[in-house]
């Protein structure tokens, strides 16, 4: 079942809030993942950058580009597997030969913390890469944008990042994103804990950031608002501590309706066992796409059947394609943010192929001419290479992705994405099935 809402009637109430979604230096190159079951080993294999290219490259001209993910902290076990769907495009460009360029792709990590990222961005200006995907937290994305990728002209193309103040930058157009603004995600959260839910209190337990307050805020506003929702509570919580009972005895005191958790695993794995040591799985709980992670019932020990989610639907053109490539390559089905990546790399691919220079000032001017639809080939995740080809000899191309249509509007933002409302089962295939879906257009 699919609902639209109007962006117009979303940014109405958004203001000025800071909604932050997702997402030291390690540097890794390719972006090897685990081949297991999960992915959350994720350990680069490779050491030194690779610019070997392809079998009968034409010019020998090498593509730059970069992925800059979170593969360690807060959001380590979903930033690889992310990190797998933006470095697969040259993986696959690679595997089909006959390229008219070569490729030289480096992937670093942000630790999930911006200090570390400012310095993994630094090295990548100064290796003189001209376009990267990410980083995955807009508490990182904001920072590094600010202090590197704006200064040192790169064009940064977030899979994961959802501030609302993403969109307001002074940014000289050099910063883009496939994936959702926060401000529609508060209203869907709260469409959702009114009418898919039945509920009408809630107490909020959220992450001590920028992502965390902004988002409950956001919800907060949302559901008093709009559906008379009482919210009890809202509580901030510090990343990765040993316990949470008394953050959740608070939350819980006057017995709300549902618990919102707006967090990430590493430090929900901790909150979910406490919670179940604690109370039923009577009380719904509603998560934001930073706890979209199948592996969180057997880390925590309990089904987690009570616990629901709000996350970006990849619904592209091109999702089913994706799929298959991502599958044949990772033995796995991909999760959140996975086809966003890919999308983001993609359009940086061909982009660069198209000015044909390492430049991010020049490719920034590209990025839309290749993305949204005009007169010229139709390029999707099955026929990428093809798709490079004609754009390296000059030829018009526009981008059908696997998380969207990825149509550009003057911020670098998505004219169109969806929602998916989920449930924690672990009867389903990876643990989550989707309830329904909410569709986004401007």
């Amino acid at each position: 079942m699919a609902r639209d809402i109007d962006r117009r009637d979303v940014l109405k109430g958004a203001g000025t809030a800071g909604v932050v979604g997702l997402a030291g230096c390690v540097t890794q190159n390719d972006g090897e993942g685990d081949d297991t079951e999960g992915g959350t080993d994720g350990e680069e294999t490779d050491t030194g950058t690779d610019t070997t290219g392809t079998e009968d490259s034409g010019s020998g001209r090498v593509v730059q580009h970069s992925v800059l993910m979170p593969i360690t902290g807060d959001l380590g076990s979903l930033g690889k597997l992310i990190r797998d769907g933006g470095t697969l495009p040259v993986k696959q460009l690679r595997a089909a030969g006959d390229m008219p360029v070569e490729f030289d792709q480096t992937v670093e990590d942000t630790q999930t913390d911006p200090q570390a990222g400012i310095q993994a961005a630094n090295g990548l200006a100064n290796a003189g890469y001209p376009t990267v995907c990410g980083p995955a937290s807009s508490g990182v994305n904001l920072q590094v944008t600010r202090e590197v990728f704006i200064p040192n002209g790169m064009v940064s193309c977030s899979p994961s990042s959802t501030s609302p103040n993403v969109t307001t930058l002074d940014d000289d157009d050099l910063t883009f994103r496939t994936a959702p603004s926060d401000a529609l995600q508060g209203q869907v959260m709260a469409q959702v804990a009114d009418g898919e839910l039945g509920n009408s209190s809630a107490s909020v337990l959220y992450v001590n950031n920028d992502y965390g307050q902004a988002l409950a805020d956001s919800f907060t506003q949302s559901f008093s608002d709009e559906y008379s929702g009482s919210v009890q509570e809202s509580i901030a919580f510090e990343k990765e501590k040993s316990s949470y009972t008394s953050e959740l005895s608070s939350a819980m005191n006057d017995s709300p309706s549902m618990l919102v958790v707006i967090g990430y695993p590493a430090s929900g794995i901790q909150m979910f066992r406490d919670f179940y040591a604690d109370y039923s799985n009577d009380t719904d709980i509603l998560v934001t796409d930073g706890l979209v992670d199948s592996s969180l019932p057997d880390e925590v020990g309990n089904d987690m059947s009570n616990v629901y989610a709000t996350t970006p639907e990849a619904v592209g053109p091109g999702q089913e394609e994706f799929a298959q490539l991502y599958e044949e390559e990772y033995d796995r089905a991909p999760g959140v943010f996975n086809a966003h990546a890919y999308d983001a790399s993609a359009v940086c691919l061909l982009a660069n192929v198209a000015v044909g220079e390492n430049d991010g000032d020049a490719i920034k001017e590209e990025i839309r001419s290749v993305a949204n639809p005009n007169d010229g080939m139709e390029v999707t995740p099955g026929n990428l290479p093809e798709g490079l080809r004609a754009a390296a000899e000059g030829e018009s191309v526009y981008y059908e992705g696997a998380s969207s249509a990825v149509d550009f509007d003057e911020n670098g933002d998505m004219t169109a994405v969806t929602y998916a409302f989920l449930q924690f089962n672990t009867d389903a295939e990876g643990n989550i099935e989707t309830v329904s879906t909410v569709d986004f257009e401007a």
